[in-house]
């Protein structure tokens, strides 16, 4: 593979530091092996010359919860769509994800170890995948497609080869269902320890899953070499049952109340907003067939959603980007980055929780999140200086370049 010199763009790694000019990142083979000064590296002149051409050179961004298998339709819709279907609208769905500038996601539910391996052996284009499987539930909670018609209709299929049902009750349920997710590949346990906007029979605050089931949960992780685990949860209660139970990351946490801040402080707990998902809800519930109560518990829930976010990050929280993309379009992602600077946050803090917070949330903060010599090559290039305008990054088009593991997967540039 011919090494690669990005130059003449402003260098912003990931870490938070100043932003610098009249530096480059230089890439051989999937390596970056230097970022510094153009001044002070010499080329041989055999290098592919990429020319940022004015705009920013950043870390391959990374979303912490998306479900590439999905993207939300009408029931009438999904009945009538083919179960292998599905496999070929991800492959869409993962390449449009990575022309958006997202080299690396965590699955928070719905993928199996087949489409990673699909993008690992080049098969389809699509970012560097951590695989939950399934997420683990309750009868009757938030991911039981239990309607009350007495009909069952799941948002994916599941209990297929390589994907089990998640639905458990009980200590011992929980730690098999766990170990049943391991097996198929696994790399991350999704555990649903409250209701949610989407389910039909359960609300936000509701409460899944005792302590006692997500410590069992969580045990069951860490005999796995330490496999973490994530949790949707959004009410105040079982945000902190979560938290006490060793939980690694808090998906959405609508509700945080100031102890809850407080116990993820203590434990530094990540915090994962997604504020993109009930905005999403609102502006696509016609076009996509979003139940009523979904639209309505978005109504109910997205401005105290924004307030617990703020009081967070204002506390100190560590938070990591992501969006629960697949409620909403692939590739739309970015989005989540104004929705963060609205509620608080710089431009510059937003970058950082989208690069190199988010690598820590996945434990791969050795290889990818910033640009530093002697980590994977997942660079992008995007137009003008998001730092002034970090709303840009919502249009795709503002993204040039896009280079995952050194192999050029996007050039927008000539």
């Amino acid at each position: 593979m011919t090494r690669k010199i990005i130059k003449n763009g402003l260098v912003i790694d990931g870490t938070g530091g100043t932003p610098k000019t009249d530096s480059v990142v230089v890439v051989d083979d999937n390596r970056i092996v230097y970022v510094g000064a153009e001044k002070e590296y010499t080329a041989t002149g055999e290098e592919l010359v990429i020319d940022a051409q004015g705009g920013t050179i950043l870390p391959g961004i990374i979303d912490t919860h998306v479900h590439m298998m999905m993207e939300f339709s009408p029931i009438a819709a999904r009945l009538e769509t083919p179960f292998s279907f599905m496999y070929y609208q991800a492959s869409r769905y993962l390449e449009t994800t990575l022309h958006a500038g997202i080299t690396s996601v965590r699955d928070a539910l719905g993928t199996d170890l087949g489409v990673k391996k699909a993008v690992e052996d080049g098969l389809i284009a699509g970012p560097r995948l951590q695989l939950s499987i399934n997420a683990l539930t309750i009868t009757g909670g938030h991911g039981d497609g239990y309607t009350i018609s007495g009909n069952t209709v799941d948002l994916l299929p599941s209990d297929y080869p390589g994907m089990p049902n998640g639905k458990c009750d009980g200590v011992e349920e929980v730690r098999k269902k766990t170990r049943e997710m391991l097996r198929a590949g696994a790399e991350v346990i999704k555990v649903h320890a409250t209701g949610g906007v989407l389910s039909a029979t359960d609300h936000p605050e509701f409460t899944q899953f005792s302590l006692e089931e997500l410590k069992a949960i969580v045990e069951e992780g860490r005999f796995r070499k330490d496999v973490k685990v994530m949790a949707h949860a959004q009410g105040a209660e079982g945000i902190k049952n979560a938290v006490q139970a060793g939980i690694h990351s808090i998906e959405h946490g609508i509700f945080l109340d100031d102890e809850a801040i407080e116990m993820m402080l203590e434990k530094g707990t990540f915090l994962v907003p997604t504020l993109l998902a009930p905005v999403a809800v609102l502006e696509t519930a016609k076009e996509t067939g979003m139940p009523d109560t979904a639209v309505q518990k978005s109504k109910e829930v997205i401005e105290q959603h924004k307030a617990s976010i703020a009081k967070a990050y204002k506390a100190g929280v560590k938070i990591a980007m992501g969006t629960d993309a697949g409620v909403m379009k692939h590739g739309t992602n970015l989005r989540e980055l104004g929705l963060m600077v609205d509620i608080g946050m710089t431009p510059m803090e937003t970058i950082v929780a989208s690069t190199k917070t988010a690598a820590e949330c996945l434990g791969w903060d050795d290889k990818v999140g910033t640009l530093e010599a002697g980590k994977l090559a997942d660079i992008i290039v995007v137009k003008g200086n998001p730092l002034e305008n970090i709303y840009s990054l919502s249009d795709n088009a503002t993204v040039q370049v896009v280079i995952k593991d050194g192999k050029m997967e996007k050039n927008l540039l000539y």
